[in-house]
């Protein structure tokens, strides 16, 4: 009787039909078919962030393939075939309604790969990423799942060039040209911005988290900066990723193991060091959570040790769009993120004894790949940085209680003389009543405005939007007429805005934080010597407990929701209202609001636990 005979026998005729039947499909050994199975997944949607996916899904679906069989030295294995999660496009829907969307996609990739690594079991992942906020889901999932997993970002887009003027362009370039008046410019910005596949080029969200994931541990650091269309991509990384993978079901390594608190601290601090997105803090919450952490903020930092490093210890180090002149593909000329990485390390700002996907720490690593000493250009020493202070700052005072404010300080063009901003709020209820005065009276905006957009944020807007259009037209206004004019929300940035933007603000006003208080001319004051956002109006209790009262009985005439909350009006978007956490727990939809961490793999599988369970490590000192 043959083996084949054999594993039918022994093993359920109707589980297997299928099973053998891909097999065939895929030329691989229908006797594998009942060991440990591993795969590709990638991520789609409709832009060009997503197009350059597909062929590395394909070239490591095939070196996959090359190492599997029952011959010494291959990997006894059953393979299944690629799988894709959907994905939304934040460049194309900022300023529409489209947008609320954006950030429910990293809940919809992480369930929707949850679903994919679970329920086939899969004993080995490798997964490759696009865009902004599927790379987080992603990681999530596989933080979840905790099974050997590795992540490959597809990889940035090269800058366009302004035909006339030469200037290098990209997304933001497009944004922040909307306000002009010559169409035939806008046209000719647009059309020259985005050439080419890959994902924003400058030092946006996604090539924030990219570093992120390369520096958490699970990317290889040399795969994060070479662009999408770099041929490595295709032909030198999938064989070295499917040996790193090979490597970590050897070794039983796996994501929890890898993503730990001394690598998030280290990922967080060189998210400062490279003036990275604000969206970094909403994010990395939710990697947290996944990892084993119920509360980013107290198991791993604290907000004011957060401030500390960033005032105190740790300089911008890239000369990098949108504050500086560089994208993803002019750091990688000189070296990639590697020289980032070294440059901390040498100064003692990282901790490089953690784990990484190559199955190295992380200071082996970056001894392996060789990294070279930075340019002095692109990117800086820490001795002669491109900022001296870290480019992100986190604000508590009476419009943040929930310490949750965050500003992108290397992106600051000006309004903070003596690190302080003082004006007078205008308010906006909502992102298009703003972006109607930008088109219709742009002239209205004066210098040390404070525009106020609320009813922005997770649960209210509901899907907490990022606000890239009017930031940038804002931004264009203040160069234009050499004027300051701030903006804060209870929504968030894309990691292209500039100026004095404050975001994540919170409690959000949908859920009667104080940004809902704020009157039309309320003083505003920024303080970054101590930081805080405050309303002076707010600090009097007679005035506080009137204006909350009103805003209470406008809830209530409304059955419970805020009159100026946005419609919920698909069952994604109820989700969201329903079940949004604050930005401080990462925005994201958990059941009843409440964080929920996975049981660790080493104990009884027994689903979720609430989440006053963390980690037994979290107290270790780094």
């Amino acid at each position: 009787m043959t083996s084949s005979k054999i594993v039918l026998i022994d093993r359920h005729p109707g589980r297997s039909a299928q099973t053998i039947g891909l097999a065939k499909e895929l030329g691989t050994d229908p006797e594998l078919i009942h060991e440990p199975s591993v795969g590709v997944v990638g991520t789609k949607g409709d832009s060009q962030c997503y197009l350059g996916v597909a062929s590395k899904v394909d070239a490591i679906h095939e070196a996959l393939k090359s190492r599997i069989g029952r011959e010494p030295g291959q990997l006894r294995l059953r393979l299944v075939q690629p799988e894709y999660t959907i994905a939304t496009s934040d460049g194309i829907r900022n300023g529409t309604r489209e947008m609320r969307y954006s950030l429910i996609g990293r809940e919809v990739t992480n369930d929707a790969l949850c679903e994919h690594l679970e329920a086939t079991g899969l004993a080995g992942t490798i997964a490759v990423v696009a865009c902004d906020k599927p790379p987080v889901g992603a990681l999530a999932a596989l933080l979840e799942h905790n099974e050997p997993g590795i992540i490959m970002s597809d990889g940035p887009i090269h800058p366009g060039r302004d035909p006339q003027t030469g200037e290098a362009l990209d997304i933001v370039s497009a944004y922040q040209v909307a306000a002009h008046p010559d169409p035939e410019t806008r046209h000719r910005i647009a059309c020259h911005a985005c050439p080419g596949i890959g994902s924003c080029g400058g030092m946006f969200t996604y090539n924030t988290m990219q570093t992120f994931i390369g520096v958490v541990g699970m990317q290889p650091l040399h795969m994060v900066a070479p662009a999408s269309d770099d041929p490595r991509r295709v032909e030198e990384f999938p064989a070295e990723l499917v040996e790193h993978l090979a490597r970590m079901i050897e070794k039983g390594l796996k994501p929890r193991d890898i993503v730990v608190r001394d690598s998030l601290r280290n990922a967080v601090i060189v998210s400062m060091a490279i003036g990275g997105s604000t969206n970094v803090v909403l994010h990395v919450p939710e990697i947290a959570r996944a990892a084993g952490y119920a509360d980013f903020w107290k198991d791993v930092m604290t907000p004011e040790e957060f401030n500390h490093l960033s005032q105190h210890v740790v300089p911008v180090l890239t000369n990098a769009r949108p504050y500086g002149k560089y994208s993803m593909v002019d750091i990688d000329k000189v070296g990639g993120v590697q020289v980032i990485v070294r440059e901390l390390l040498d100064a003692g700002l990282l901790n490089g004894e953690v784990l990484t996907c190559t199955g190295e720490t992380l200071a082996q690593q970056v001894a392996r790949l060789g990294s070279t000493r930075p340019d002095g250009d692109v990117i800086h020493n820490v001795e002669k940085p491109f900022k001296p202070t870290g480019g992100l700052r986190m604000l508590g005072g009476n419009l943040s209680p929930d310490f949750s404010a965050i500003l992108k300080l290397a992106g600051v063009e000006g309004g903070l003389e003596d690190n302080m901003f003082r004006g007078r709020a205008r308010v906006f209820e909502g992102e298009r009543h703003l972006l109607a005065t930008l088109d219709e009276a742009p002239e209205t905006f004066q210098d040390n405005d404070m525009l106020i957009v609320r009813y922005e944020g997770p649960a209210g807007a509901p899907g907490m939007p990022e606000m890239l259009d009017p930031t940038s037209r804002i931004t264009t206004i203040c160069r234009e007429r050499g004027i300051v004019v701030a903006l804060m929300t209870d929504a968030r940035f894309s990691g292209g805005s500039v100026g004095l933007v404050i975001g994540h603000v919170g409690p959000e006003a949908a859920l009667g934080g104080p940004i809902a208080l704020v009157e039309e001319g309320d003083e505003i004051v920024a303080d970054l010597n101590v930081n805080r956002l405050d309303c002076t109006a707010l600090d009097d209790p007679a005035v506080f407990s009137a204006r909350k009262a009103a805003w209470e009985k406008r809830v209530a005439d409304n059955g419970g929701v805020h009159p100026n909350c946005g419609i919920a009006d698909t069952r994604l978007l109820h989700r969201a209202r329903r079940t949004a956490v604050p930005a401080t727990r990462g925005g994201g939809l958990h059941p009843d609001r409440e964080v929920w961490v996975r049981e660790p793999r080493d104990a009884e599988r027994s689903g979720f636990l609430p989440a006053n369970r963390h980690r037994p490590d979290a107290a270790k000192a780094f």
